[in-house]
């Protein structure tokens, strides 16, 4: 198929840089930026920006069925497996129920300018077979991190737990971890060796807020940062609460972190320092979190971003920089070839409707989904109105 979106302003490059200029698509791609060029179907963008569609970097999609539950209960209470009100919940539901409700929330994604997520999914391999059966038919790039129910198990042998994370990765795309507070060190090395033979993620909750920090400095002498430093994971998600050295470590070794503002306010752990993340040169991507706590819709999650990282800091903390955790930032930590609007990139482009002289704070502050005038992934019209 080939398309050209004309009349728009494009946000082009990793920079953002606003053009007027013509998107020509063919295929999967785009093929060219040219005001003098028009191919195949057209879509005219007039009044619109053109962006790079979204990228939620951390969801736990299947927590769809479990909507405010358990709100000003004590953040353990809620979530830590095996036996949170979450995982109660997701025990309880039947497959069905679980399926309608990862549906709604895909569909939910869409709509709100989401073309690729990483979901942390519980479950096992059924687990899995779940996403995979709920997302048949609805054209959203996922990548999915799993996990075994052997993980907790402290009276595993290691080779048994070896075999598990072998069968999971088979299965998907990588192993996301909990946390450190349910797992033996020996083997989270076990798992972050397997993905990396396995050329799959590994990614693990961690510094989430400030208590776990000081119980692994109890436990090991060390930060929850500093041992997954020290695993090698892939990706972090939270570092909400840092100590020591840790932004130091993380800058230097060059470790994403992802960060989801919306939760950790909602669970009152604290506010990322994302200021200071940043200043280390630390590529800082965004998620969504559990949609037990939050509507999956990046757009809400930016906004949330953008101002109360300024709130905290007293400081302005320029706009593009949150733009940027949810697509260029994203794309270059999990290895995407989109993320941004360039000849040779994936075509992944949201149009909407400008509401502002300026494109980037239009998008963050002010964009509905009635705003989003049309969405292509991979090079498919998905919707356009």
């Amino acid at each position: 198929m080939m398309l050209t979106i004309k009349n728009a302003r494009v946000l082009y490059g990793k920079n953002m840089e606003v053009r007027r200029t013509n998107i020509v698509v063919e295929d999967h791609e785009i093929i060219e930026l040219s005001d003098r060029v028009q191919k195949g179907k057209l879509i005219d963008g007039n009044g619109c920006i053109a962006a790079p569609s979204l990228i939620n970097s951390h969801v736990h999609i299947g927590d769809s069925v479990a909507k405010d539950m358990g709100d000003g209960e004590p953040i353990d209470k809620i979530v830590k497996p095996p036996n949170g009100i979450k995982h109660r919940i997701l025990s309880e539901t039947s497959p069905s129920d679980m399926v309608k409700g990862i549906k709604s929330s895909l569909r939910d994604m869409l709509k709100t300018g989401t073309s690729t997520f990483v979901d942390f999914r519980e479950g096992g391999i059924e687990g899995i077979d779940l996403l995979n059966n709920a997302s048949k038919n609805i054209p959203i790039r996922k990548i999915v991190l799993g996990r075994h129910e052997s993980f907790l198990n402290q009276h595993k042998k290691l080779s048994e737990q070896k075999t598990a994370a072998e069968a999971i990765l088979s299965s998907c795309e990588g192993i996301g971890l909990s946390g450190f507070g349910e797992i033996e060190d020996n083997l989270v090395t076990l798992i972050t060796e397997t993905c990396r033979k396995h050329g799959k993620l590994s990614a693990i909750h961690v510094a989430e807020y400030e208590e776990l920090q000081w119980a692994s400095i109890k436990l090991k002498g060390e930060t929850e940062v500093e041992r997954a430093l020290k695993a090698g994971f892939d990706l972090l998600v939270h570092v909400t609460a840092p100590l020591k050295d840790d932004l130091r470590l993380i800058g230097e070794i060059g470790t994403p972190i992802v960060a989801c503002p919306r939760s950790n306010g909602l669970l009152g752990v604290g506010i990322p320092p994302l200021k200071d993340m940043l200043n280390r040169g630390i590529n800082v991507i965004l998620g969504t979190d559990n949609v037990m706590f939050n509507s999956p819709n990046m757009f809400i999650e930016m906004e949330y971003t953008l101002k109360v990282t300024r709130g905290f800091y007293k400081t302005h903390i320029p706009p593009i920089e949150v733009f940027k955790m949810a697509t260029v930032n994203p794309a270059k930590a999990l290895g995407l070839n989109l993320g941004s609007i360039e000849e040779g990139k994936i075509a992944d482009i949201m149009l909407i409707n400008g509401m502002s002289g300026d494109p980037i704070l239009s998008l963050i502050n002010r964009t509905e989904s009635q705003n989003i005038k049309a969405l292509i992934i991979e090079g498919n019209i998905v919707f356009e109105r």
